[in-house]
Order: structure tokens, then sequence, then C-alpha cells
């Protein structure tokens, strides 16, 4: 049986697009989210918030290609080919439009998804998200390395493994700001004993980081939120992605809402999930959601073609 991050609350179903098998949970009624999830990650990490967020919407959080108990096969994993995955995947359960919330690798789908698909994305929720700025964890890097697929398989025999993930729970026990997400990271760990996840999570980081960090950026076309409702969510502790690049959101997306969760890391939704599902029940009742207009679209890249260089992200050592 597949790896997955926990154990699911909810029924896991599953459906075969392109031949490939998509596992998703569905929950809920009411206007859509699309949960999408971060690297290494499945749909469990929003188990806090499903059943909350379920009492007024229709909760769609699929695992990505590559992740939890979808397929892994050798196979696209860019952006465009996520966004591509998640349009396919709502077309075959017959879902039109979506509020898509996207953490961490996520964010960056959800990015390009609203950005390929605007007519079928209603508003854009990031959580910790990728895009924003040129910082990663250290971690995150490596996985680019010639070395590292054969080093994580060292690191993933049983007595290795089972060392490092003790290790990393000790490290969590000792409640330090800096330590709170390694339970997650430990769960991360696991699921590297499947050889075809390693090479899904390889090609994934691939895509969007290099040895300097991100090579992703919304930097060029954050001015098309001006047509689509925006919000964004951070963790003041995350040591994955530096909260600091949620203050480039005010430059990038100035209509954009930004809250930043004291006492929480790279996961604030599991967190603080009650205050992340007010947060988001607040952004979509609080939002129309945008409406497709290629008129629009075509005045807002005619505009952006014309319009001065996009800011300079924030960085870490310079801020």
């Amino acid at each position: 049986m597949p790896q997955t991050q926990h154990a699911s609350r909810h029924e896991v179903q599953f459906v075969t697009v392109h031949g490939h098998r998509r596992a998703y949970v569905k929950v809920g009624s009411g206007p859509v989210l699309l949960l999408l999830h971060g690297l290494g990650c499945d749909h469990t990490t929003w188990e806090p918030v499903i059943d909350r967020l379920a009492e007024r919407y229709t909760v769609l959080a699929p695992d990505l290609l590559g992740h939890g108990q979808s397929a892994k096969p050798r196979a696209d994993y860019s952006l465009g080919g996520y966004a591509n995955g998640m349009r396919d995947l709502l077309t075959v359960l017959g879902i039109d439009k979506v509020t898509v919330v996207g953490h961490s690798f996520g964010g960056g789908v959800a990015m390009q998804f609203s950005y390929q698909f605007p007519e079928r994305t209603e508003r854009l929720l990031l959580v910790s998200s990728g895009g924003l700025g040129p910082e990663v964890s250290p971690v995150i890097r490596a996985i680019t390395t010639p070395g590292y697929h054969h080093a994580m398989g060292v690191l993933t025999m049983p007595g290795v493994r089972h060392v490092g993930k003790a290790g990393l729970h000790l490290l969590r026990a000792t409640g330090s700001r800096h330590t709170r997400d390694l339970a997650e990271v430990a769960a991360i760990y696991e699921t590297f004993t499947d050889p075809n996840a390693r090479h899904a999570i390889r090609h994934v980081v691939r895509a969007v980081v290099d040895w300097r960090g991100q090579i992703v950026t919304m930097a060029d076309r954050a001015y098309l939120t001006d047509a689509m409702p925006m919000a964004v969510v951070w963790g003041r502790d995350d040591h994955v992605i530096p909260v600091l690049h949620a203050a480039n959101v005010a430059a990038l997306a100035p209509k954009a809402r930004v809250e930043v969760f004291e006492d929480a890391g790279h996961f604030p939704h599991k967190d603080h999930p009650e205050r992340f599902a007010r947060s988001v029940d607040e952004f979509v009742r609080g939002t129309r959601p945008a409406t497709y207009s290629r008129a629009k679209w075509r005045a807002l890249l005619r505009g952006g073609l014309d319009a001065a260089p996009p800011p300079t992200l924030t960085s870490v050592e310079t801020a």
C-alpha cells in the first residue's frame, strides 16, 4: 500500500486521469475549496481543518501526482503540469470553479492554476507559499544535488531511518520554536522509503529550486491579481520559507490580505486549525468571487507589458 503521511480520517476516493491514479478526499457541500498540499506531504496535512471547512464548503483535497496514494510515474512534475492535472481532475469530478488554497509548494501550484485557468478560479489563498522570494530551507536545496537519491536510499534503510525519526521527534519534544515542524519532517522522511516517491520529489524540486534557492516567482505576473481576490497566511516561526516573504505581498499584490500567525511554523493550518478555518471563511465570505472577462484579462496583460519592471523581492540577507 502506498505510504501516506498519517491515517486519513476521511474516505479516500480514486479516479484515473491520463492513465494515472489520483487520490482525493471530497467532503461537505457549498462553494468548492481546492486544498493543495506541500512538497512530500499529502491530503492529510489538511485533516485538522477539513471538517471545520466542510461545514460551509465542499472541500476537495487531492494527493498531488507523485505524493500520497496517487500514482508516482515518470511524468511531468512542473508547476504547469500540476496545474493541468488539477484542471483535469476538476473536470472529471464535474467541478467548474474553485477557491484554490495552496500550502508551500502547493501555493506555487495554486498560483500557476489561477494564472493558467482564471476562468475556473474564484479566489487564491496562499499558505507559507513558495514563489514569493528566493530563500528556502537548505534541506530543500539539497534535494537538487546529484547525490540526493543515493544518500536518501541509505538514510531510509530501516535501522538508520528509525534512529533518524526518533531524533527528529526528540528535538520536536523540546518545544523550541525552531523545531516545531520536525514532526512533519519526520512524516515526510518516512515517505522517502519509496524510491518512486524519491524520484518524484527530486523532479518536483528541480523544477522550482536550484542550489541558490527558489527560481520560480510570481513577481512578473502579480499584477494579474487585480482581477482576483487574494489572501496570504504565514507562520511567524517558519524556518522552511521565511515569513519575511509575506512582506513581499504588499509590493506584489497591494490588494491582497496578509495574516501572520504568531506561535506557528511552516504549517499554520495545523498549529492553529480553528483560526485558520476562520480566516479562510472570512476571506471567502468577505470577497466576491472573481468573474473571468477576456477583455479585462487582455487589458491587464497589455498593461503589464508596458508597466515598470516588477518590484524586487525582499531578501532575508538584505532586509
